[in-house]
C-alpha cells in the first residue's frame, strides 16, 4: 500500500479505536515501514496469517496499540511470546519511552525481530529467544515494571509463565478476545496463587472497530502483582499444560 494511503488509513482506523495519540507522522511512517517489511519476510517465513493491509492496521497494529494507555511512561516492558513482534514492534514504535524486550522460542521470529529494531532504529526494543518456564528463573524474575501478552495461551497457563516475570508493584497485561470472561473464571486461582491481583475492574472490555464499523470484542485484564510469586512457579510446561492452576 502507498505510504499517503496507508497513513489516511491508519488515522481513521485508529481515530475510530480512540488512540489518536499514536498517530503521529514519525510513528506512521514507521509502522508503514514495519508493515512492509513483515510481509516481505512473510512470504518466506511464517509471521502472520493477515496479509490484507486494512486487515493489519486494525488486527495488528490498532490492536496492539490499545494497550498502551495502559503501561506508565518510562517503564521496563516484556512481551512474552512475541511472535512476529506483535505487540512488542507496535508498541516500541508508538511508545519510544517503553523499554521493550520481547521472548519467543521461535529463533526466526526472535531473529526477525531483531531484525526489524534494527531496520526501524528502534534502540528501545530488542528480543532474546528461549522458554518463559526457564527464563523466569533467571535474573529476569520479577525484573520488568510490565509484562505483555497476545494470543499465547489460555489464561491460568499465561498467568504462571508471565506473573514470574513481573515485579512487586508492577503490572500484567493480558489482551484476550471473544471468550475473556470465561478464561478469567478459570485463571481466578491461578492469580491468587501467583501474586496477581483478581479483582473485578482489572478487566477492561472495549470494541476493536473496524472501517465499516463492524466490531470485535476485546478484554485488557491489567493486573496488578500484589506480591512476589513463589519460586515453585512456574513449574515445567507440561506439568503447567497438564495441570493448570
Amino acid at each position: 500500500m502507498q505510504k499517503e494511503l496507508f497513513f489516511e488509513r491508519y488515522r481513521h482506523i485508529f481515530a475510530l479505536n480512540g488512540l489518536d495519540a499514536y498517530a503521529s507522522e514519525e510513528t506512521m511512517d514507521k509502522m508503514h515501514t514495519m508493515v512492509a517489511h513483515m510481509l516481505e519476510v512473510n512470504a518466506h517465513t511464517n509471521l502472520t496469517a493477515i496479509t490484507d493491509w486494512e486487515e493489519i492496521n486494525v488486527k495488528h497494529l490498532a490492536d496492539c496499540c490499545a494497550v498502551l494507555p495502559y503501561l506508565p511512561q518510562g517503564i521496563r516492558v516484556l512481551d512474552v511470546g512475541c511472535g512476529g513482534g506483535f505487540p512488542s514492534l507496535p508498541i516500541a514504535i508508538a511508545r519510544p519511552d517503553l523499554t521493550v524486550l520481547g521472548l519467543d522460542s521461535t529463533g526466526k521470529k526472535v531473529d526477525y525481530v531483531n531484525e526489524s529494531a534494527k531496520l526501524l532504529a528502534l534502540d528501545n526494543l530488542s528480543a532474546i529467544c528461549g522458554r518463559a518456564e526457564d527464563l523466569a528463573k533467571t535474573e529476569l524474575r520479577e525484573s520488568f515494571d510490565a509484562v505483555v501478552s497476545r494470543a499465547v495461551a489460555n489464561f491460568p497457563v499465561l498467568c504462571e509463565l508471565c506473573a514470574p516475570f513481573v515485579r512487586v508493584g508492577g503490572l500484567f497485561c493480558a489482551m484476550k478476545g471473544a471468550n475473556a470472561d470465561r478464561e478469567a473464571a478459570l485463571a481466578s486461582n491461578a492469580r491468587e496463587k501467583l501474586g496477581l491481583s483478581t479483582k473485578d475492574e482489572d478487566a477492561n472490555r472495549f470494541s476493536l472497530i473496524f472501517p465499516n464499523e463492524q466490531a470485535e470484542e476485546r478484554t485488557i485484564f491489567v493486573m496488578k502483582k500484589e506480591r512476589q510469586t513463589p519460586t515453585k512457579y512456574p513449574r515445567a510446561y507440561a506439568h503447567i499444560k497438564k495441570s493448570p492452576l
